[in-house]
C-alpha cells in the first residue's frame, strides 16, 4: 500500500525508545516510504522536555542510525501545523500512533494539517478502527487519514526516565548507541 514517498515522524524524544524505531520501520516497510524525516521539537508548546534540544537531537540520530531511509533534524516550531506550513512536504504522510490519534483534534488547526499531509496511522492493540474511522468521520477526512499495522511496544519515554532514576537497567527498551549515551551523559538520573 504505498501512499507516500515521504513520511514524516515527530516527537519530543526524551529519550527516543525502541517503540519509535519500530513504528518507523513499520511505517517505511507498510506505506512504502522512500524517505523519513524524523523531527524532534526544540521547544514542544505540550510538555516540558527534560533535556536540552541538542541532547535530544543526538539521541534521536543514534536511535535513527539503523533506519536507512531516517534523516533526524531539530524542528523550531512547537507545534506540528506551524513546521508543515514552513517545510510545505510535497506527498508526505506524518505518522502518529494510534492512541495520538485520539488527540488530534485537539491540535493546532487539525484541518490545516489534513490539507498539508495526509496522517498515517499505526494501529495498535485497544484502538479498533472504529476509533480512527469516527475521528475521519468527524473531520471529513476521507483517505487524508491511513492505517498501517506495527507490533506495539509498550514503553513511554516517561517511563524510561523513571527507570533511569531508579537506577534500572533501560538497554531493553532503547538502541544499544541510546543507552550508551544516557549513562555517558547521566541523563535522567535522580538528582544526589
Amino acid at each position: 500500500m504505498a501512499v507516500a514517498r515521504t513520511g514524516i515522524l515527530g516527537g519530543v524524544f526524551d529519550p527516543p525508545h525502541v517503540g519509535h524505531v519500530e513504528l518507523a520501520r513499520s511505517a517505511v516497510s507498510e506505506l512504502g516510504l522512500g524517505e523519513l524525516l524524523v523531527l524532534v521539537v526544540a521547544n514542544p508548546g505540550h510538555k516540558v522536555a527534560a533535556t536540552p534540544a541538542a541532547t535530544r537531537l543526538e539521541l534521536t540520530r543514534l536511535a535513527f542510525e539503523d533506519v536507512p531511509q531516517a534523516r533526524v533534524e531539530l524542528d523550531p516550531h512547537a507545534r506540528t501545523v506551524d513546521s508543515l506550513e514552513e517545510r510545505k512536504p510535497h506527498d508526505a504522510v506524518f505518522i502518529l500512533g494510534a492512541d495520538e490519534l485520539a488527540s488530534f483534534e485537539s491540535w493546532k488547526s487539525p484541518e490545516r494539517v489534513l490539507e498539508l499531509v495526509r496522517l498515517a496511522v499505526a494501529m495498535r492493540r485497544g484502538v479498533s478502527h472504529a476509533e480512527v474511522d469516527s475521528v475521519r468521520q468527524r473531520l471529513n477526512a476521507g483517505d487524508r487519514i491511513v492505517e498501517f499495522e506495527m507490533t506495539p511496544i509498550p514503553i513511554s519515554s516517561s517511563e524510561i526516565r523513571a527507570r533511569v532514576a531508579r537506577g534500572e537497567g533501560v538497554d531493553a527498551v532503547v538502541p544499544p548507541r541510546v543507552a550508551g549515551a544516557i549513562a555517558r551523559l547521566g541523563l535522567y538520573a535522580a538528582p544526589e
